[in-house]
């Protein structure tokens, strides 16, 4: 009887241990499915990357720091302007400006009311007037720089070039700069109007075009500044 029992009772439990490796054990590896370390089943392995909502604080602070920037360049070479100017060295010859360039500070001037009605419109979530205001402001920008090497393209004509006269070096210099950086406003302003140019999918949509809109409104309308204040420098300030 001793002997039956022992043996009946092996037989019962060697099944069970069986059974309890077929999910635990060994084996459990190479089934896959239920594994977590697989990734088969569980849904938090999926590998689908959580999209970050806009933080329109980050694009805020980049464009702050960089109109720092830009000021700070330009303050240095008004500076060194300012300074030459004072010195009246026998090299310096100022001239009659191109009546070009009241051309250029009317249409600068006009692309920032243009683009302050396009952002309204965007805050409003007005694609359609958004989209033509900006639009004329973009063609407005590129006026400006074809006005620009018109300018430069008379004062060559009349023989006037960087070298051997200081108030033409700053000329080209302070205007040559200003507007490389009014191309790279004007390549911000073709990232608003491509997100401007069909109507928002959602909320978060509206929101993004909005904070874009509002911190290039602030680096375009730093330009039109900017050119103004060289404008009254180079042709006032001889």
């Amino acid at each position: 009887m001793d002997i039956g029992s022992v043996e009946t009772i092996d037989e019962v439990e060697e099944p069970k241990k069986r059974r309890t490796g077929s999910f635990g054990g060994p084996g459990a590896g190479s089934g896959g499915g239920r594994d977590p370390g697989g990734g088969g089943d569980d849904p938090g392995d999926s590998g689908t990357d959580k999209i970050e909502p806009f933080n329109k604080q980050k694009s805020r602070v980049f464009t702050f720091f960089l109109l720092v920037a830009i000021m700070m360049t330009f303050g240095g070479l008004i500076a060194a302007y300012v300074v030459i100017q004072m010195n009246k060295a026998a090299e310096w010859r100022p001239f009659e400006l191109p009546i070009q360039l009241w051309v250029s500070t009317a249409i600068i001037i006009a692309s920032s009311v243009t683009y302050e009605f396009g952002k309204r419109s965007i805050l409003r979530n007005d694609q359609s007037s958004a989209k033509k205001w900006l639009l004329a402001t973009t063609v407005l920008g590129s006026a400006f720089i074809s006005s620009q090497i018109f300018v430069w393209f008379e004062l060559t004509r009349r023989g006037l070039y960087m070298s051997g006269n200081p108030y033409a070096g700053f000329f080209y210099l302070l205007t040559a700069i200003h507007a490389v950086h009014v191309l790279g406003g004007i390549s911000a302003l073709g990232s608003v109007l491509l997100r401007s140019w069909y109507p928002a999918r959602d909320d978060e949509a509206v929101r993004k075009r909005a904070a874009i809109a509002q911190v290039v409104g602030w680096y375009w309308h730093f330009m039109g500044g900017l050119w103004i204040v060289l404008f009254v420098l180079l042709g006032f300030w001889k």
